[in-house]
């Protein structure tokens, strides 16, 4: 089997106007799976870490920079041109921008009938807010997840990560796959109107249907246990810093043998901890006394000692601990890969694991514009002469000359 057929879409080559998160997402999961991404990006884009392998390396691996002055008509024609030659266009800009551009949905089908478009707005292209543009973060707000990332009685805390971009780009990568069975079967391209913040409002879970069904209110579970009463409940502060250990006790069985790892103390004898009901009941002085002990030990101690007893418990892993994790090892989960200046970068992943065409992760983030030549060569046929042109006109721009232009600047 050749290298490249061990991807599954290898031939579909989509433009990606994609930019920050959410999108990038949904490119990068179709890029280590075979997909030609090029991306059209500005000369000015603003990056997070190293190009090749920090953040923004690890959302851009596998996929060609091609920098293209969209403000530009040459450059809008440009792209335009390369719509003729894709199967998807994506962005995931407000509503309105792809429209100001011409490269609205029945203007890219006017160059390509059968082209697949797909829109990542914050909120869809309908509606009252269809030119409101997002971030995560707000969506999170809007759609309640704030304000249920708090203990009870305490100020929303949010969450440590932007949730919603994730949630947005694997919806967006489904959507693009969804799109082009139909067109398999049909022969027929269409438009994806995807409103990240409906993706991010329907993964509330069953806090949603209670308010459809019961109208109830979303209210912060903290650390109590959602699935089953439980006490003790919750992560638990340990020796180090910042290392935590969750715990969990559901049944009298699983009690008992918590007070035997710890060595039966005094406080567990007191009437106020005696049944589930009394512990629930009290579950923050509990708490305090699991707390004492955990402090004392390392959270991989905690973990190993209980579970050693048959009682569920669990690190919460840090970034170290990932990279250690036997799991994640074995299964080859880590990237590594060397960068063509001679430096490895360990990047994340493709967790779906086809047995015919895994997928894999194929080259590590380019350069702003690292590929703009060899895409106007090879998919427009432009020669030498003319890229120079367009350079000089500051219609396209390629890694050397950004690199020679920040460089002047200091």
């Amino acid at each position: 089997m050749g290298h490249e057929s061990r991807r599954a879409l290898t031939g579909v080559r989509i433009l990606d106007f994609t930019w920050v998160v959410a999108g990038p997402v949904a490119t990068r999961i179709l890029a280590d799976h075979g997909a030609e991404v090029i991306k059209i990006e500005r000369r000015d884009s603003l990056d997070l870490g190293s190009r090749r392998g920090g953040f923004t390396g690890n959302l851009f691996r596998g996929k060609e920079s091609t920098v293209i002055n969209m403000a530009d008509p040459r450059g809008r024609e440009i792209a335009r041109q390369l719509v003729a030659v894709s199967d998807v266009v994506i962005d995931n800009f407000s509503a309105r921008v792809m429209h100001n551009w011409g490269m609205d949905y029945d203007s890219l089908k006017q160059i390509k009938p059968d082209i697949i478009a797909v829109s990542m707005s914050g909120f869809g292209h309908t509606g009252p807010q269809k030119d409101y543009v997002s971030y995560g973060p707000t969506l999170q707000a809007l759609s309640g997840y704030t304000l249920l990332m708090r203990h009870p009685g305490k100020e929303p805390a949010g969450w440590g990560y932007s949730y919603a971009d994730m949630a947005g780009g694997y919806s967006g990568a489904l959507a693009v796959l969804m799109a082009l069975w139909y067109r398999r079967r049909t022969g027929r391209g269409q438009f994806v109107d995807l409103s990240q913040f409906e993706t991010i409002a329907s993964l509330v879970g069953p806090g949603l249907l209670d308010i459809l069904v019961n109208g109830a209110t979303l209210a912060p579970y903290g650390n109590r246990s959602q699935e089953a009463p439980a006490a003790p409940h919750g992560v638990y502060r340990c020796a180090g810093s910042d290392r935590w250990c969750a715990i969990t006790v559901f049944t009298e069985e699983e009690w008992q043998r918590f007070c035997q790892v710890l060595g039966h103390p005094a406080w567990t004898e007191d009437e106020r901890f005696a049944t589930l009901a009394q512990r629930l009941a009290h579950h923050e002085e509990l708490d305090r006394h699991v707390e004492e002990w955990t402090r004392q030990r390392p959270a991989e101690e905690v973990m190993t000692v209980l579970q050693q007893a048959g009682v569920p418990a669990g690190v919460v892993a840090n970034a170290e601990d990932m990279d250690r994790d036997p799991q994640l090892r074995a299964r080859g989960y880590w990237a590594h890969l060397r960068t063509p200046e001679g430096e490895e970068v360990v990047l994340d992943g493709t967790p779906i694991k086809l047995s015919a065409t895994p997928g894999y992760v194929a080259a590590p983030g380019p350069l702003l514009g690292e590929h703009t030549d060899s895409v106007l060569r090879r998919l427009l046929g432009y020669t030498d002469e003319y890229i120079a042109y367009l350079k000089a006109e500051r219609v396209v721009a390629s890694a050397a000359e950004i690199m020679a232009e920040r460089a002047a600047l200091g």
